[in-house]
């Protein structure tokens, strides 16, 4: 899977995960929205990682990071919680982490391809 798709997918992961846990929690919770924010972002940024454009690329990874190392130290309060908070939490980690993979073989395939030319 290549970079662009895994951007892909973890942004609307976080779409989907942040207007579920929205509406989970009765449209109470505006943080719960903090994911589909950052989902938008990625989402917008998807093209930029398309063409291999480093700057949005490694913003990308940047986002997806910081919303990897978030969820990750959501882990307690989640587990706590449990039920759906948990499950949502913890695809969010998933997608994050399995984007993070693929922007870093990406970016080692690119590299290869720089000192090979």
């Amino acid at each position: 899977m290549n970079a662009a798709n895994a951007n892909l997918i973890n942004s609307i992961v976080l779409i989907a995960m942040g207007i579920w846990g929205y509406i989970d929690t009765d449209m109470v919770s505006k943080t719960a929205l903090i994911p589909v924010g950052f989902g938008i972002i990625l989402l917008l940024m998807t093209p930029g990682v398309k063409k291999e454009n480093k700057i949005i690329a490694h913003l990308a990874v940047l986002l997806t990071l910081f919303m990897v190392g978030v969820y990750i130290g959501r882990i307690p309060k989640a587990s706590a919680a449990g039920g759906t908070m948990l499950i949502r939490t913890i695809v969010m980690i998933a997608t994050g982490i399995f984007a993070m993979i693929a922007f870093i073989r990406s970016f080692i395939a690119a590299r290869k391809a720089r000192t090979n030319a």
